[in-house]
């Protein structure tokens, strides 16, 4: 039956006697039209759940973003499904849509399609937005509420229609069983087939800092024919790179922003010091070295050294780090058939020496005699208390800038020089402080640093002074957490003292307060927890097999999906992916292909610093445009030359400019026709690396110009301004106000002379006055002028014009 009888037929027919041929009629539109999607009889009242929702966890569905679908305009070839029936009556419509919502029996029978009572309801508003604005409708959807309005079809009918108007908005639901199969991450091992081609040997290094277990480690990669070193910071790979072709073992580097190679012909050495991320999991080689194991846990790093630890190809895998790590690791190399080897140093269980593989089960929870420390090292039974007993060769460890910069500036009003040492500092500034710290014929002999010393530096520290305990940060789930430090960050950080290769040759330990000393005790009293889980990542391939499957959602939203619906065993956690997805929500609005994307949004950046993010989406959008990032353009953009700095603030963003170069050089190895210039970057960054270490050689210069100005008030002001400020009356509420909001901040008291430089400028720029004295000055500065305006007040000498309140409520 052709398409324009079986239409003539439907029209002659009478309203009741359609539903009697309507199989027939839609028999015939369906080679036209194409499937329905479903029957379009009653819904059957169950369906399988275990089929619809995958059998596994539910999901989160508060990711699933809905898409949007229009309504359907005006149709070329007119209005179907009326010339078939007749135009629909809106109101009846509304009112055939609003029971079907309405029935407990749609909602049960959606939910076993993953549709909970959030997504239902998100979906029927859109179905029923659709239906009631669209202008035509398709054939089969426009028969169906025909046929409802006219009772010869159910109202439950709508069911299929409604389904698939929910897969368009929510197209996870289509699905569900693919996105879970692909998030499955149970079985890491089998991600690396070059890895589990070869029969590996694993020996594990365990000791504490300063015990030589990475030094043995060492020996036998230098040994080898070929090997590969995986450290967590570039300070440790380049230091293995130069001790490495010191030894006259050819030895080429490669981080994240940088690539050296030995060979004159550009040919890649047998050996390579590199960060963990960039190890390569395809090359042979006969020796591999990971080191700091442990970090295997790191709740956003973690997945570098799992995957370092499946992939590489070397006949022999040494670890070294905690002996908490041991478990997990003997654990996930059962899973790959491999064996663990203690070393000779190491006493199993039994009591045996192990010169070779040792049983599965001796090692399950073995009992290890680990490298011992070379030096000793002594918890102190007093605290510091004061800076005034600060020795030569102490190191004052705090977990924030301001306490950084708060100690330096003590310290130098006592005239004694600091070495300052933090985490976003240039590797090349921090061991510039190093070496100036550990000379001796350096005044210098107090370093004030962060738990950045805890790796990759080599200093000569007699003294490790605790000046706080709380440290924060982020776990897993990317929570904010202000808690004392761990037992593993203590003993890491007071392992620096008394280190074998310095001049001191005994080690302490100690707090600032004196309330603090138990609590430390404690700390490094306590077992080590031993590590449950190790960390993994989804891949660039996963994440675009998620994306054939969900086109329409963000990378931020296809993240949140994946790991919801990961799947994972106990040994393992899906590491915390906030600075990704950070990043993908900042270019998501600039045209990208999704693995550049994806490249982009891993790109290290600390999304605390304005500059740095604004460039990563400057360089984005550059991208986008294709239009190469060339010297002369980074130059502009940063605004070369840049002058040396004036105080902290200036310190700190040259350090952001510093990163915005290290971003250019990360993405000029992954895309290098886009970032040309990669050598002159380096260069220029080498330059401004020396700016920064000439800021940081005179950082407590930058700390007083940086209080003065604080403490004045005169941070935002001009200088005209700040000379009326000196002499007039008026700003006495608004320094009084300055020093209520800031505790620390104390106010100057006015000068007669608006034009001289004050006293107490003079001397707090000369470190002769702190804040707290200035700020006590201030205190009865005020308290005798009320006391001389009540008593003028009460002789009736003001008129009353000029007569002061007897409390103001900025001066309370």
């Amino acid at each position: 039956m052709s398409f324009p009888r079986c239409a003539l037929l439907w029209a002659r027919l009478p309203a009741g006697r359609r539903a009697g041929h309507r199989a027939a009629v839609c028999s015939a539109l369906r080679a036209h039209i194409g499937p329905f999607p479903g029957a379009l009889g009653r819904v059957p009242a169950v369906a399988s759940s275990s089929s619809a929702s995958g059998g596994s966890k539910a999901p989160n569905t508060s990711l699933f973003v809905p898409l949007t679908v229009k309504p359907q305009g005006p149709s070329a070839d007119g209005d179907v499904g009326a010339e078939l029936t007749r135009p629909l009556d809106k109101n009846e419509v509304k009112k055939i849509l609003d029971k079907f919502y309405k029935r407990k029996e749609i909602q049960k029978l959606a939910a076993d399609y993953g549709l909970d009572a959030r997504l239902f309801h998100q979906a029927f508003i859109s179905f029923r937005n659709y239906i009631m604005q669209s202008h035509s409708l398709d054939v089969d959807i426009h028969i169906i509420l025909n046929d409802i309005c006219f009772s010869a079809a159910h109202v439950d009918d709508l069911f299929p229609f409604f389904l698939r108007h929910a897969k368009q908005i929510f197209p996870v639901l289509e699905c569900k069983d693919d996105l879970r199969k692909i998030s499955d991450l149970r079985i890491p091992p089998n991600w690396y087939p070059e890895a589990r081609a070869i029969q590996r040997k694993i020996i594990f290094h365990s000791g504490p800092t300063n015990s030589g277990k990475t030094y043995h480690a060492i020996q036998k990669y230098l040994s080898a024919k070929s090997g590969v070193y995986c450290g967590p910071l570039k300070l440790l790979a380049h230091e293995i790179f130069e001790k490495s072709n010191a030894a006259g073992v050819p030895c080429d580097l490669v981080t994240g922003e940088e690539r050296v190679t030995v060979e004159p012909d550009g040919k890649q050495a047998a050996h390579v010091a590199c960060t963990v991320e960039m190890c390569s999991v395809t090359t042979p080689y006969e020796v591999a070295v990971i080191d700091e194991i442990q970090m295997i846990k790191d709740p956003a790093r973690g997945w570098a050294w799992t995957r370092a630890l499946l992939g590489l190809c070397a006949e022999e895998v040494h670890l070294c780090g905690e002996s908490a790590a041991i478990d997990l690791v003997t654990e996930l190399m059962y899973t790959t058939g491999e064996e663990v080897e203690v070393p000779d140093y190491v006493l199993c269980s039994q009591g045996y020496i192990a010169n070779s593989p040792v049983p599965r089960q001796w090692l399950h929870r073995p009992q290890v005699r680990t490298y011992k420390r070379l030096t000793p090292i002594t918890v102190l039974d007093h605290a510091l208390e004061s800076l005034d007993n600060l020795r030569p060769g102490d190191c004052i460890v705090c977990f924030s800038k301001n306490d950084i910069y708060s100690v330096s500036r003590q310290i130098e009003i006592r005239g004694l020089e600091s070495a300052v040492i933090y985490g976003s500092l240039p590797p090349g500034t921090k061991l510039a402080q190093a070496k100036k710290f550990n000379d001796p014929d350096d005044p210098c002999k107090i370093l004030v640093a962060t738990d950045a010393i805890g790796m990759g530096l080599n200093l000569s520290i007699r003294r490790i002074i605790f000046y706080s305990l709380i440290k924060p940060s982020i776990n897993e789930k990317g929570e904010k957490e202000i808690e004392p430090i761990t037992t593993s960050q203590a003993l890491q950080i007071a392992g620096r003292a008394g280190r074998f290769s310095s001049k001191f040759k005994e080690g302490e330990v100690t707090t600032m307060n004196r309330e603090d000393l138990n609590l430390l005790r404690e700390i490094l009293n306590r077992p080590v927890d031993p590590i449950r889980a190790a960390g993994l990542h989804p891949t660039a391939e996963q994440i675009e097999m998620f994306a054939y499957h969900l086109p329409d959602t963000t990378l931020s939203n296809l993240i949140d999906i994946f790991v919801d619906f990961s799947q994972v065993d106990g040994q393992y956690f899906v590491c915390n992916m906030d600075d990704f997805k950070f990043s993908a929500e900042l270019i998501q609005h600039i045209p990208l292909s999704l693995r550049v994307r994806y490249v982009f949004c891993t790109a290290p950046i600390n999304k605390k610093q304005p500059f740095v993010c604004s460039s990563l989406l400057q360089f984005a959008r550059q991208f986008s445009r294709n239009e190469p990032l060339t010297f002369s353009w980074l130059r502009r953009y940063i605004k070369w030359p840049l002058l040396p700095p004036k105080n902290i603030k200036d310190l700190m963003d040259l350090e952001a400019v510093h990163d915005v170069l290290d971003l250019y050089l990360w993405l000029s190895y992954r895309f290098i026709d886009m970032f040309p210039d990669a050598s002159f970057v380096r260069d220029l960054q080498k330059e401004l690396d020396g700016i920064i270490q000439d800021g940081v050689h005179n950082i407590t210069k930058l700390i007083k110009i940086s209080e003065t100005h604080k403490l004045l008030n005169l941070e935002s002001l001009s200088t005209e301004s700040q000379s009326r400020l000196s002499g007039t009356l008026k700003s006495q509420a608004r320094r009084t106000r300055s020093t209520k909001t800031s505790g620390s901040k104390a106010a100057e008291p006015p000068s007669p002379h608006a034009g001289e430089k004050s006293l107490a400028s003079r001397l707090v720029q000369q470190g002769l006055l702190t804040a707290d004295m200035l700020k006590q000055l201030e205190k009865e500065w005020l308290t005798q002028r009320t006391e001389h305006g009540k008593e003028i007040t009460e002789s009736g000498t003001y008129s009353k014009g000029t007569r002061r309140k007897k409390k103001e409520p900025d001066s309370d």
